[in-house]
């Protein structure tokens, strides 16, 4: 049975597994249909439509079109059609255009979430928050034409920055296993190119961690998209693990992350829909990922700290994820950032309180030596 949860602070419930509909791009009516009705048949409420394909546009509004009120909806600013192909663009008179194309072809007169479409280069992003694309973004939630204020992005420096800013009230942001071990990354093509995943990467990098954590303080929503990093996750051949992950596993992994309300799955028939639908119904030894993860020929996550708080509960009080996190993120700077110094300082229990009992240690999934990181924290932060 499908299950709903709170997109942050708005208030609105959304399945857990959501429609991305990317596939349906030169595809005739009836494939929508046929998917939109399966669905609503098995609890989906929640779709994301970045595209500018008209036809996409109009098939997506014509099949929900009886059924609105229980359809949640993301839609993106600055994903235009020119010349009979996608164009990203900040220009404004075609962003304007191609927005109001949107509602109209979706016969709506609000949407529920405004996104601004596609942000992931610093420039692009001071760009969009100092100039006229924010204005107009602004005037578009003052009329009610938009409800609230989103932003996609794949770059963790942009989701930082978005998580911070009260502005945005939905982050879509591309998490899994493989994603997640990267940092910075202004070009999502990176991602897929075999090169990019070298030795020294493995486990969730700690930027991420930052970011989820504070979605999940803020009340920032937090949706996910390339859960399967583009279907190269369900390969032993593709994976950058050596080894596959079942649709469930990667839907379980974006799910336990902190903050995240739901994930949205790109799938071109009914049957790859009820592949990961299967999540709903799916028991523990189904999802479980980190025994995968863990054993992996290639980029084991064995030893490293994901930050999921399994260790707990800690003896001393201590809050062992956030320790690691602020231990991982400071250990490569020459001086401890003052920022995680600060941050580490107002821990109500920090690294100094553990008596090395050892009791966590059994309890983490990818076997980390807790006590040895709550001693090297000791040295590296003080008291």
């Amino acid at each position: 049975m499908m299950k709903y949860r709170k997109l942050g602070n708005t208030g609105i419930e959304v399945s857990e597994i959501a429609f991305g509909a990317e596939f349906l791009v030169e595809r005739p009516y009836e494939d929508t249909e046929v998917l939109i009705r399966a669905c609503e048949e098995n609890g989906i409420n929640f779709v994301d439509c970045w595209m500018s394909e008209p036809d996409v546009r109009s098939h997506l509004g014509r099949a929900i079109k009886d059924n609105r009120e229980n359809w949640v909806i993301q839609g993106h600013i600055g994903s235009t059609w020119q010349n009979e192909q996608y164009v990203r663009t900040r220009e404004m008179d075609k962003v304007i255009s191609a927005f109001e194309d949107f509602m109209e072809r979706f016969q709506i007169d609000t949407l529920d979430f405004g996104m601004i479409h596609y942000v992931d280069q610093i420039e692009d992003y001071d760009e969009i928050m100092n100039g006229p694309f924010i204005e107009y973004v602004r005037k578009l939630k003052e009329e009610g034409t938009i409800a609230h204020i989103g932003l996609s992005t794949h770059n963790p420096d942009i989701g930082l920055l978005a998580a911070q800013n009260p502005e945005i009230e939905l982050l879509m942001f591309s998490i899994n296993p493989a994603f997640d071990m990267f940092g910075s990354m202004p070009d999502i093509e990176e991602y897929r190119k075999d090169e990019a995943y070298d030795d020294s990467m493995f486990g969730l990098n700690p930027q991420r961690a930052e970011i989820y954590e504070l979605c999940e303080k803020n009340g920032t929503a937090l949706t996910v998209m390339k859960g399967f990093a583009g279907g190269n996750l369900l390969s032993d051949e593709t994976s950058p693990f050596g080894v596959a992950l079942t649709p469930v596993q990667c839907i379980h992994y974006a799910l336990e992350q902190k903050g995240v309300s739901s994930i949205f799955v790109g799938v071109k028939t009914v049957d790859e829909l009820m592949e990961s639908l299967k999540y709903c119904d799916a028991g523990e030894d189904e999802k479980e990922y980190s025994k995968i993860l863990k054993n992996a020929p290639k980029h084991s996550f064995k030893g490293q700290c994901t930050y999921c708080g399994h260790c707990q509960p800690c003896t001393s009080g201590i809050d062992i994820a956030t320790v690691n996190k602020l231990f991982d993120l400071a250990k490569n700077h020459d001086e401890v950032p003052a920022s995680i110094q600060e941050h580490y300082n107002n821990l109500k229990f920090n690294a100094t309180e553990c008596i090395a009992c050892g009791d966590c240690e059994p309890r983490c999934p990818f076997d980390v030596h807790i006590v040895d990181v709550m001693l090297d924290a000791q040295d590296l932060f003080g008291f």
